[in-house]
């Protein structure tokens, strides 16, 4: 339900210690307020123990703390657990934990959450791209997801989050603010305090907000769903590259090396026929040379509103030996909780 109480997650520290002592209040009770919510995710006004009846009613007065639930959650064969989380006005998000399979990624858990309802880019093989985007998530909703995967983490596997990637519903630097915000807020030690480098943002390729990345200096890490590099096939399967083309990207990503030294990591995902050859390969890895980086290779999960398939293992093997051969850093990852729709592209806020 929709009320006319103001979200208290939305002030700033600056705006909740004005609030505050316009209406009596110490200043300093912004900051015991914000630890609350922040560090250890209260979500009503009565578990701030440390501040006074008084206080805590005039919070309820006002204010409201507008939280997600999980609607559904399911469990793939492979341990990965996908959630579809309500927000306070009804919409849905997905997200996705994804427990390590390796031993070699030192029992890795890793959170994807979502950064919009829906999506406005219409990627040809992501079923959220199918979707209309509804509107932005804010800060506080992209934590609520982390601290709602990090609890069903501790529940079945007995420890929390290592790693967050920004690779669910939606086009984190077309959210750039909120995005931004939300990676202050778990990264902060009056937050969640996970490190910035345990972070992915992944971007379908907007060149002018990947330049703002480096302009801020960033501290978390980069990826950009390439998927071909060569522009007439990429405009094809992204036609966000119409506008956004390799050469611009190329730029923007070299600006923001130059700003951050973080080096990029360029998902690839092979298509059968579409992308998948030696020539495809080859384009890939003369695009490497433009910027330090390294290369996811992931398998394409398919969608009931495409006609992709997946390539061959064989051919994906080739493919990623080509570039290896030449020096490049090659990651073949593989389809996580495709069962239950939980994999790379299928992500589409089904109930």
């Amino acid at each position: 339900m929709i009320t006319t109480k103001q979200d208290i997650r939305k002030l700033s520290d600056d705006q909740l210690k004005t609030w505050l002592t316009s209406h009596g209040e110490q200043g300093f009770r912004a900051k015991q307020i914000q630890e609350w919510l922040w560090k250890h995710s209260v979500r009503t006004f009565e578990e701030m123990t440390n501040l006074s009846l008084k206080t805590r009613q005039l919070l309820v007065e006002h204010f409201e703390v507008r939280t997600l639930a999980v609607s559904k959650q399911q469990q793939s064969a492979d341990g990965t657990i996908k959630s579809s989380f309500r927000l306070f006005d009804g919409n849905l998000v997905e997200g996705v934990l994804i427990p390590s399979l390796r031993k070699s990624e030192d029992d890795r858990m890793t959170a994807c959450i979502s950064s919009q309802v829906g999506c406005s880019l219409t990627c040809k093989f992501c079923a959220t791209g199918y979707m209309d985007r509804k509107r932005n998530l804010e800060a506080s909703e992209m934590v609520d997801q982390v601290v709602a995967i990090d609890q069903q983490a501790k529940e079945a596997y007995g420890t929390g989050l290592t790693n967050i990637v920004y690779m669910g519903m939606g086009e984190p630097l077309l959210n750039y603010a909120n995005m931004l915000e939300s990676v202050e807020r778990i990264t902060s030690p009056n937050g969640l305090g996970m490190a910035a480098k345990r972070i992915t943002v992944s971007t379908a390729g907007i060149a002018k907000m990947i330049k703002k990345l480096g302009d801020d200096q960033v501290k978390f890490n980069l990826a950009l769903s390439l998927h071909a590099a060569n522009d007439e096939k990429r405009n094809q399967i992204m036609p966000i590259n119409e506008s956004n083309s390799l050469p611009a990207l190329a730029e923007a990503l070299t600006y923001f090396y130059q700003k951050t030294g973080t080096r990029v990591t360029f998902e690839y995902i092979v298509f059968n026929n579409v992308n998948d050859t030696l020539e495809d390969a080859k384009e890939l890895w003369q695009f490497t040379k433009k910027v330090p980086a390294k290369v996811n290779i992931i398998e394409y999960n398919p969608i009931a509103e495409a006609d992709y398939k997946n390539t061959d293992p064989q051919t994906l093997d080739r493919f990623a030996g080509f570039l290896e051969d030449r020096g490049v850093i090659v990651n073949i990852r593989r389809s996580r909780g495709k069962d239950i729709d939980a994999a790379c592209g299928q992500l589409a806020g089904k109930q």
